[in-house]
């Protein structure tokens, strides 16, 4: 009782309600104009044909446009009303003009430096040039890197460098949910803002929703913790909403910084149990490349906090801080929504083209546009050992059975599919030929690569390749079911439902 209490008076829910009262009134004030029905009828259809001509036009991912073509064809009176509502996958003006102008900003301390690029080789030069100009993200070096194959490590490192810190801290997640982790992340938090440490916190207010403590910004206000929740959700009709900061970033003095795909809720560590054994990834990074997670966390907060636009004086040098040495070249990035770059697609694309030998990805949703099933299809058609490990217990069926619709075309192909059988995969990662690989926030999905705000450790060369593969070759060898053409065999009416998620997904 207490817990449908808690959803029924949750914000969301009731912005959830208020959001279908305005479809009423929308719907009661269209049939109150019934005498006026034929010159609506007719604006609607024209509308919904400028919006196919708009489409076909427009620079968009061909799945995301057939989508909405479609819709508009099938529902002429509709249509093109619900693609100036939802279609736009750009945020809102307002953001937008925000967080560019805050990334302007930005850019000079986003600088290469010299000569760097002459230690990577060659061939994988050019995939580090393109994040340095379009994220942008430098390469750094003198970093040394940590792969943690478990949240329950990655966590249990980074309560003892919070513990540690002397300056400041920066979290930055997805999801904050109340429970045992949050609560020891809590404690720490308040005895070093009580201390002088300054500390702030982004978490994003949909995704935080239905777990986050009760009054979550009031309660860390309090205790002197400044804090933003990044796009709140509003009673508007529009897909604002759906732009979400999914990133999982920690900075700690601007020498340490963590990220992966874990989020601040007991599920990560297993403390709760809801798909089974619960198995995500993360990384610790130590030196200079910190910089470039510092730098993404003041974009977004100084967006939205204008009395505050500094950022040197959180470089690691501000507080002569000794960097170790260097152990490969380590490059975090960041993507978003705000242009119509898509860099961690392109990273992925360059990854499977160059591959020579093996790429190895982790991902807990597969849902895929025409460039990236080619890329995967065609690498593996080279001779490439090609393996995507997914979930084994889903936590959304429908999402689930949308992947499981994309495994018999890449069985033919030959890239090899491992479902992790004690429960539910959610890291995000990448790895190939021993010398490159990537672990971040960033899913094989429409939401991750068009519409949200992610993050990710792009690494070349260096001991933590070793770990990271480790882990992969574990997961398919020791701890997974590898999927067969059998496996694949559904109804007819099965396989037609599935045609229609793949049409409806990139809207999804």
């Amino acid at each position: 009782m207490k817990k449908l209490y808690h959803i029924l008076t949750n914000r969301i829910c009731m912005v959830a309600v208020l959001v279908i009262l305005q479809m009423i009134c929308l719907c009661e004030l269209f049939f109150g104009l019934a005498e006026y029905q034929a010159v609506i009828q007719m604006g609607l259809n024209l509308l919904s044909a400028l919006m196919v001509l708009y489409l076909i036009r427009k620079e968009l991912t061909p799945a995301y446009k057939i989508a909405w073509i479609l819709l508009c064809c099938m529902l002429p009176l509709l249509g093109g009303a619900l693609y100036l509502l939802f279609g736009d996958k750009r945020p809102g003006r307002e953001m937008r003009r925000c967080m560019e102008q805050v990334k302007q900003k930005h850019l000079a301390a986003l600088a290469q430096p010299e000569h760097i690029e002459d230690k990577i080789p060659p061939r994988r030069r050019a995939l580090s040039r393109y994040l340095t100009n379009y994220s942008p993200s430098p390469a750094a070096e003198n970093t040394q890197s940590k792969y943690y194959p478990t949240g329950e490590d990655a966590f249990a490192a980074m309560l003892e460098d919070l513990e540690n810190a002397q300056h400041f801290i920066f979290l930055e997640y997805f999801i904050i949910s109340e429970g045992a982790l949050w609560q020891k992340v809590f404690d720490i938090l308040k005895r070093k803002a009580a201390k002088g440490v300054e500390v702030r916190v982004i978490y994003d207010d949909i995704g935080s929703s239905m777990g986050a403590p009760t009054h979550l910004a009031e309660q860390l206000r309090e205790n002197g913790i400044r804090c933003i929740p990044f796009n709140p959700a509003q009673p508007l009709l529009a897909i604002v909403m759906n732009h979400r900061d999914h990133r999982k970033i920690t900075v700690v003095d601007g020498v340490v910084g963590y990220t992966g795909g874990i989020n601040i809720a007991d599920e990560y560590i297993n403390k709760k149990q809801r798909f089974g054994y619960w198995k995500d990834t993360a990384v610790r990074l130590e030196g200079a490349a910190v910089w470039n997670l510092t730098v993404l966390f003041l974009q977004t907060w100084n967006a939205f906090d204008p009395t505050d636009d500094s950022f040197h004086t959180y470089h690691p040098s501000a507080h002569g801080a000794r960097m170790p040495q260097s152990d490969g070249i380590v490059q975090p990035f960041g993507e978003s929504p705000l242009d119509d770059e898509l860099v961690a697609e392109g990273l992925y694309l360059d990854i499977l083209a160059q591959a020579v030998n093996y790429v190895y990805i982790f991902t807990p949703y597969l849902i895929i546009d025409h460039e990236m099933m080619v890329a995967l299809s065609l690498a593996a058609k080279r001779g490439v050992d090609v393996r995507i490990g997914v979930p084994g217990i889903p936590d959304k069926p429908l999402v689930y059975r949308l992947t499981r619709s994309y495994f018999s075309p890449l069985l033919r192909a030959g890239v090899k599919i491992y479902t992790y059988t004690p429960g539910f995969l959610h890291a995000k990662g990448i790895m190939s030929d021993d010398c490159i690989g990537m672990v971040g926030t960033i899913n094989l999905d429409y939401r991750s690569l068009y519409l949200h705000f992610e993050d990710g450790v792009l690494f070349q060369g260096g001991s933590i390749l070793r770990d990271i593969k480790k882990d992969f070759l574990n997961v398919y060898d020791q701890q997974s079911h590898r999927v067969t053409m059998q496996d694949c065999k559904d109804t007819f009416w099965g396989r037609l439902f599935d045609d229609v998620l793949r049409l409806v997904s990139p809207m999804m």
